[in-house]
């Protein structure tokens, strides 16, 4: 069905850029592990998330958790297709996505890092747009020392 299709653009631009500010820096680097699978619950449990659900549809489940300061966004897909699809048009606003089968999270560099070391997955970058300088990973905000 898709009817909910014309809304994952408008979700994933919204996820996006709130949760692509400046953060406190960490390491982040950590054993990655095999790369978790299941259920949206699942994957927060995993994740030491208490879930705040956003979306909770047959194509996409999508909720806000917390890492301290940081928020990020997870969200689970009923195909493999709809992820990718989701992905890619997420990407073209920016952001850090850790990517696992049916599964991204969506948050700050440093926030999707440390993630990894629980959930596992692959790291992807959204387009880096015009900052003046700055070194990767870091935006164009006063105020911050990344």
């Amino acid at each position: 069905m898709r009817l909910t299709r014309p809304l994952l653009a408008p979700a994933a631009l919204a996820a996006v850029l709130a949760l692509t500010g400046c953060g406190a820096g960490g390491d982040g680097e950590a054993a990655v592990p095999e790369t978790a699978t299941g259920s949206l619950e699942h994957l927060a449990a995993e994740a030491e998330c208490a879930p705040n659900m956003q979306t909770d549809a047959d194509t996409i489940r999508q909720a806000l958790c917390r890492e301290g300061d940081e928020k990020y966004v997870l969200a689970t897909f009923a195909t493999d297709r709809g992820q990718r699809e989701w992905i890619n048009t997420a990407k073209d606003y920016g952001g850090y996505y850790l990517v696992g089968r049916k599964w991204v999270a969506v948050g700050h560099e440093d926030v999707v890092a440390d993630l990894r070391g629980r959930l596992g997955g692959t790291l992807e970058q959204g387009v880096q747009h015009g900052g003046g300088g700055h070194p990767a990973g870091h935006g164009a905000h006063a105020g911050h020392d990344g």
